[in-house]
């Protein structure tokens, strides 16, 4: 197994074509990345290859460059292409082909692209006339090859990225049926973050000897992601979010959320908020998505929520903040979520929101990294700050309040009338005779907060219930004299 530890040659020191390092160099990169200094002069040679290395550390361009190098010479015929890339979603298969563009732009190489959701007559007439590159997903690639639209027999070089990604979402069956009808192939190529035993399984079933080229320990975060871990009430995420906006320079993230039906929620709730928040998942037309996440690369959109759909499609070098809103149900998965940022060099910020159901999934993800995640709380900073401010200004508003005169209180009317400490209320003796309350002004009757005057007490006396009886009640019945009966 190859480690590559050492200082990375230049480009031009791999023994790529001058075309190819002349697109790299037009790309701004000058000095390869460890796994493609490791990985590319093993797959120019024409070795099987295994290449283990996190997110963000240039595996696409590992394989995509030497491949271009290889394509140069030849022709596709019509229906086989000459090479084919399986990628395990639409967004990763994308990034992928546009990896192809921009290393390609000095070599004639058709490619077609095959995922689902898109409208595939201008792929199928690149396929009926030749396709130097064929990049699929698994599922479609099969359906294509069982109508007759795709020939397997004039691959020569396949590869198959992101395998434990495969793994985690179904598709290593119809991998491997792929690795037995691609039989002629001169060369496998498979890279992977992680190598769990059924990915490793799989390269020896269909791999060559190959040579294994591991970057970092497999499912480890880059050294330039600061990752912390947000222990909450899962009621307080949003606020969570909104603080970690608001108070800590979070300008621009990937909020991760487990479910699909909890990426709108979310989504509408930052938009409530005031933020500029789309979402994206696998429900959604890919039209739709792409857009989505062209908008997101030009900065059109400050906040994208999503489900792991994204974790490994998504490439932008500038990606400062990732928010686990949800601890992944998979502890890969953590690895490639954060591994959205602190791309191409640049530092990053992972924060993970857990509640207390989430223990056993963190400890599976601390157990893969080695160790635990610094424990981070968003309000802290912004809580000690307005404790000591509201601290001084106790301080600095003492003397004035000791020197200005004391102010009665207002009672609210729902308040208990309490006689005040020190000055209390004299009681008068109660006098046989009641003294006429002081009406007060009309005007100032029922107005809010006071009470109204009393009433006079009646002059006469007063008549209760039943003291009364109706005249007609009084009056005398007339007695009717008795009508005697006549006998036969």
């Amino acid at each position: 197994m190859t480690d590559a530890t050492e200082a990375s040659p230049g480009f031009a020191d791999l023994g790529l074509s001058d075309d190819v390092v002349r697109a790299v160099s037009d790309a701004g990169y000058t000095t390869p990345t460890p796994i493609q200094a490791a990985a590319i002069p093993h797959i120019l040679e024409k070795r099987d290859l295994v290449g283990i290395a996190q997110t963000g550390t240039g595996k696409t361009a590992a394989f995509v460059l030497p491949i271009i190098h290889h394509l140069s010479r030849g022709r596709a015929r019509a229906r086989m292409p000459r090479s084919i890339i399986l990628s395990p979603t639409r967004e990763l298969a994308s990034q992928t082909a546009d990896n192809f563009i921009k290393y390609g732009k000095y070599h004639k190489l058709s490619m077609a692209l095959i995922i689902g959701g898109v409208g595939m007559g201008d792929q199928e007439k690149l396929l009926d006339r030749g396709v130097d590159v064929l990049i699929a997903t698994p599922g479609r690639l099969l359906d294509w090859f069982e109508r007759g639209k795709v020939l397997l027999g004039g691959v020569s070089v396949f590869v198959i990225d992101e395998a434990d990604r495969m793994l985690d979402m179904g598709f290593i069956p119809d991998v491997e049926r792929l690795a037995k009808l691609i039989a002629r192939r001169e060369q496998t190529l498979l890279f992977s973050a992680t190598m769990p035993k059924e990915v490793r399984r799989l390269a020896e079933q269909f791999l060559t000897q190959p040579v294994e080229v591991q970057v970092a320990k497999p499912a480890t975060s880059a050294a330039n992601i600061e990752a912390r871990l947000i222990r909450l009430d899962a009621t307080k995420k949003i606020d969570a979010i909104e603080r970690l906006i608001g108070s800590h320079g979070v300008q621009k993230a990937i909020v991760f959320c487990n479910r699909k039906r909890d990426v709108g929620t979310v989504t509408r709730k930052l938009q409530r908020l005031g933020h500029n928040a789309r979402d994206i998942h696998g429900d959604l037309e890919q039209a739709h998505r792409q857009a989505t996440l062209d908008a997101f690369k030009a900065g059109e959109v400050d906040y994208l929520v999503a489900t792991d759909v994204a974790a490994r499609g998504l490439d932008i070098s500038d990606m400062p903040v990732v928010i686990n809103l949800d601890v992944p149900t998979h502890a890969d998965d953590y690895i490639h979520r954060i591994g959205r940022t602190g791309r191409a060099g640049r530092a990053g910020r992972a924060f993970t929101f857990t509640t207390s159901d989430d223990a056993r999934r963190l400890a599976k993800i601390e157990k893969l990294l080695g160790g635990p995640i610094e424990a981070f709380d968003p309000f802290a900073s912004s809580s000690a700050a307005n404790a000591a401010l509201a601290e001084v200004a106790t301080e600095e508003a003492a003397p004035a309040r000791a020197e200005a005169p004391r102010k009665p209180r207002r009672r609210s009317r729902s308040a208990p009338r309490e006689a005040a400490a020190d000055s209390p209320r004299p009681v008068e003796p109660a006098s046989a005779e009641a003294k006429p309350a002081e009406a007060k002004p009309a005007a100032a009757r029922g107005r809010r907060g006071e009470r109204e005057a009393p009433r006079p007490a009646p002059a006469g006396p007063v008549v209760g219930l039943g003291d009364h009886v109706p005249s007609f009640l009084l009056r005398p019945v007339p007695v009717r004299p008795a009508v005697s009966g006549t006998e036969d």
